[in-house]
């Protein structure tokens, strides 16, 4: 299935919109980049790469083939805007029991996981274990996404302003992120609301990313760490609450230490349709999309966005757990049988 626009209009400026702008910018092709200003996800994103997660300790979805593709771009994408956005950071991971910690002890041998593992590291105190994982680190998403719209601005290939909701056009390529999702046109939504606090200490260690009970602490440099994060899956606002500003702190005193300021709180929405897994594909005759991004943008957007603008020009298709009308296809099919 080629295509055979003259030019794309490409809705949303996340981390979704950007990292196919800079696909098709690379392929030559003529594109606009549309966006309200009014920000999403993308902005308050921590830009966590955790190479092995969950309470289960395994390595996130197809991240030896997405990590070193995800590297590449932003390394290109640095050279373009003069400004940094890859910080690398040796992951801690702390077990909270001892049940925990024999469970993540299981997977060292396992052969998805070994290669993510650097090793068993002396423990923290009130933690029942550590190991340091390898190939962690974090992305500096504003300063991606702020350098990027400054690049497609000077340019000619930004533009502020909304698209219709109504009405779709065939050389629409949709990265709406949440707002997108919730408006039920790719199928049932699992978006969730997360909050995140913004931490200033001089006392907290700045050399790891940080991940137990139930949370993360990520650091930004100058004593600034990020920590977090909550989901709510019911009111679906952008609105910061007292509940998940005591939940964080719990987590952050874990994590870092009692001697910190919380200097900011942040909530917004992920765009998830299936866990953190991404699709991308037609709408029919109604354009194109890339989303579902989930609580992983970092480390899935830049792959997406290849495998998307390889579609456009070249009319590859992608692996078919990525296309969006299999997806469709799938969840007519499950509705259909009460599944």
């Amino acid at each position: 299935m080629k295509t055979n626009a003259a030019s794309w209009t490409i809705v949303g400026q996340g981390l979704a919109g950007t990292c196919l702008a800079w696909a098709l910018w690379r392929r030559g092709v003529a594109f606009t980049l549309v966006d309200s200003g009014v920000g999403g996800s993308s902005r308050i994103a921590a830009g966590m790469v955790n190479p092995l997660t969950g309470k289960n300790f395994e390595p996130s979805w197809r991240i030896g083939e997405f990590l070193p593709e995800a590297l590449e771009f932003y390394a290109g994408v640095e050279a373009m805007i003069h400004r940094k956005i890859w910080h690398p950071f040796p992951v801690l991971r702390l077990a909270s029991s001892k049940k925990e910690w024999t469970k993540i002890l299981s997977k060292f041998e396992s052969p998805e996981v070994a290669p993510w593992v650097k090793g068993i590291v002396p423990c923290p105190p009130s933690w029942a274990g550590a190991v340091e994982v390898r190939g962690g680190g974090r992305v500096d998403t504003r300063a991606f996404l702020d350098g990027s719209r400054d690049f497609f601005e000077r340019a000619g290939h930004f533009q502020v302003g909304c698209v219709s909701q109504e009405s779709f056009k065939s050389n629409e390529i949709r990265c709406e992120g949440a707002s997108g999702l919730m408006t039920g046109r790719y199928g049932a939504a699992r978006c969730a609301k997360g909050e995140i606090l913004t931490i200033r200490s001089d006392h907290w260690d700045a050399g790891h990313i940080r991940i137990g009970a139930g949370g993360w602490l990520v650091p930004q440099g100058g004593g600034i760490f990020k920590v977090g994060s909550t989901y709510e899956w019911s009111e679906l606002d952008k609105k910061p609450t007292e509940k998940a500003r005591i939940r964080i702190e719990e987590i952050a005193h874990r994590l870092g230490g009692e001697l910190y300021e919380v200097t900011d709180q942040e909530a917004e929405v992920r765009p998830i349709l299936r866990r953190s897994q991404p699709l991308i594909g037609p709408l029919g005759d109604s354009g194109w999309m890339l989303n579902g991004l989930g609580s992983k943008g970092t480390l899935y957007a830049p792959g997406m966005a290849r495998r998307l603008s390889d579609w456009l020009v070249d009319g590859t298709e992608p692996e078919p757990e990525v296309d969006i009308r299999v997806f469709l296809k799938q969840s007519t099919h499950d509705e259909s049988h009460g599944d």
